[in-house]
């Protein structure tokens, strides 16, 4: 059944002056000037073909009509606020979905994930392991990508585009190839598909690779891998990224602080 166009605003206003029978006291709880309250009245009635509000000597008075739909104008009012805080209870609770490559979660994101749990005990996580899954599809919070930039989507940078050659100490002098150009002349030894594969591949002795220094960073600083060159700049960095609807709700938010500030 096709739903009737309801005009919103105007019924807001319209409650506003029912209840206090001003259309001056209802300009101020709305925020608006007097003459928007009658403005916004005068186009209620044209629309409902009947006359709401009477000017008497005492003041404002609604007619029979205008008083006949205000219990249950109000009560669907009530209705819509119950509809928003159910909407809104699942953004505001404590479970993530979040896309992110498993090297990438191994190295860096899960030691930083224990340490916000321990600050949020009762945070529940859900990954995927494709980043570039769909936000809608796969009911994400958050996805992190190695990206230019966030494009479409609303996204923080967790650390600056830089990249480094690094290998594991006595691994052969020949390259893993994950995309990433390499010098002219020079033949990868080992292809593989993405970042998180070559630095696999790095620290088990299979060659050197380029790679971004966030991702490289923890086998680093453990000795696992040495730098042979850089860091140097690149296009691509590690982004967290949201649609906009996600990213302006407070568990996301608080999240995106946490990891963003690391």
């Amino acid at each position: 059944m096709k739903r009737t166009h309801l005009p919103l605003n105007a019924l807001r206003v319209y409650d506003a002056a029912a209840r206090h029978l001003s259309f001056t006291r209802a300009a101020d709880e709305l925020a608006v000037t007097p003459a928007a309250v009658g403005q916004q009245i005068r186009a209620l009635e044209d629309h409902l073909g009947t006359v709401l509000f009477r000017r008497t000597s005492k003041g404002l008075e609604l007619t029979q009509e205008g008083a006949a739909g205000l219990d249950s104008l109000r009560e669907g009012f009530l209705k819509f606020e119950e509809s928003v805080s159910a909407m809104q209870a699942g953004q505001a609770s404590d479970n993530y979905t979040i896309a992110c490559p498993r090297e990438f979660y191994a190295q860096w994101l899960a030691p930083r994930l224990a340490e916000f749990s321990r600050d949020n005990p009762d945070v529940k996580f859900s990954f995927v392991a494709d980043e570039n899954a769909d936000f809608t599809e796969a009911n994400l919070d958050c996805a992190i990508r190695l990206v230019d930039g966030p494009g479409d989507l609303q996204g923080t940078e967790l650390a600056a585009a830089r990249r480094v050659t690094v290998a594991a100490p006595g691994a052969p002098d020949r390259w893993i190839d994950w995309g990433l150009p390499l010098q002219d002349g020079v033949q990868a030894h080992v292809t593989v598909s993405n970042a998180g594969q070559a630095l696999s591949g790095a620290m088990a002795g299979l060659g050197k690779a380029i790679l971004p220094e966030l991702l490289a960073k923890e086998a680093i600083e453990a000795g696992r891998l040495e730098v042979l060159d850089g860091p140097e700049t690149g296009t691509r960095a590690y982004w967290l990224v949201a649609p906009t609807p996600q990213w302006r709700t407070k568990k996301v938010r608080s999240l995106v602080t946490f990891l963003a500030g690391e």
